[in-house]
């Protein structure tokens, strides 16, 4: 019974040894810098995965809310907003009834000693006719095709006149304004108004009333030198 019991316990012994050997070598091998490296990309490429299935729920959300919101009433009522906001901004060529205001310098000869200035157009006569356009209500303005913005700056340059920075022109000025014809025509040659004292002193000022008048787009280039984003 000892001998048996002694061949159990060297049995038991060798195989402990075996194990524990065993055991070691397997440490050591997963100690290598190669099967290291291995076990880090391994990681890493799940991590990459996981993000990549979380980062394409995000695309598929987004893709979900954008095509809900294209079918949806806010599009037509946001597209009905840029356009409008494409009318004042002068993006957009428009055309409608409206009148045509022709201006040119004083035909009537001058007399020894006059000042040849007031006989001529100024950027400030220019000025007093688009006010009073806008005042009547006009939706577009344009001299000699040349789209008038709020921005707009008109400018003496000798005999001629200089807007939207740099498009020079000289008289006649053909003022092209769409709204309301009578309306239009009224603000211009009213009693006492900029026409009547134009031709006080010669200036040819012609109205009329069109059924289709077209003022193109602005084909200047926009600057802001001191608005910036908010943030």
């Amino acid at each position: 019974m000892k001998g048996l019991q002694w061949t159990f316990a060297v049995v038991g012994l060798i195989l402990g040894i075996m194990l524990a050997y065993q055991f070691r070598i397997t440490s050591e091998i997963n100690k290598t810098e190669p099967v290291q490296r291995t076990q880090l990309l391994a990681f890493q490429l799940n991590q990459l995965k996981k993000d990549r299935d979380f980062l394409q729920e995000q695309v598929n959300s987004l893709r979900s809310d954008f095509d809900r919101i294209s079918a949806g009433p806010q599009d037509i009522e946001l597209k009905e907003r840029l356009d409008s906001a494409r009318i004042p901004a002068g993006v957009t060529e428009l055309s409608g009834s409206g009148v045509e205001v022709t201006l040119n310098d004083s035909n009537i000869s001058l007399k020894p000693g006059e000042n040849p200035d007031l006989y001529v157009l100024h950027d400030e006569d220019v000025l007093h006719v688009l006010n009073e356009l806008r005042a009547a209500g006009t939706e577009a303005i344009a001299i000699n095709g040349q789209r008038i913005l709020a921005s707009t700056e008109v400018r003496c340059t000798g005999p001629t006149i200089v807007l939207n920075k740099d498009k020079r022109l000289a008289p006649p000025y053909v003022i092209s304004a769409i709204g309301d014809p009578d309306t239009l025509e009224g603000a211009i040659k009213m009693k006492g108004g900029v026409a009547e004292t134009l031709q006080f002193w010669g200036i040819q000022v012609g109205v009329k009333k069109m059924l289709q008048v077209t003022v193109p787009a602005y084909s200047g280039g926009i600057k802001f030198e001191y608005a910036q984003a908010a943030g």
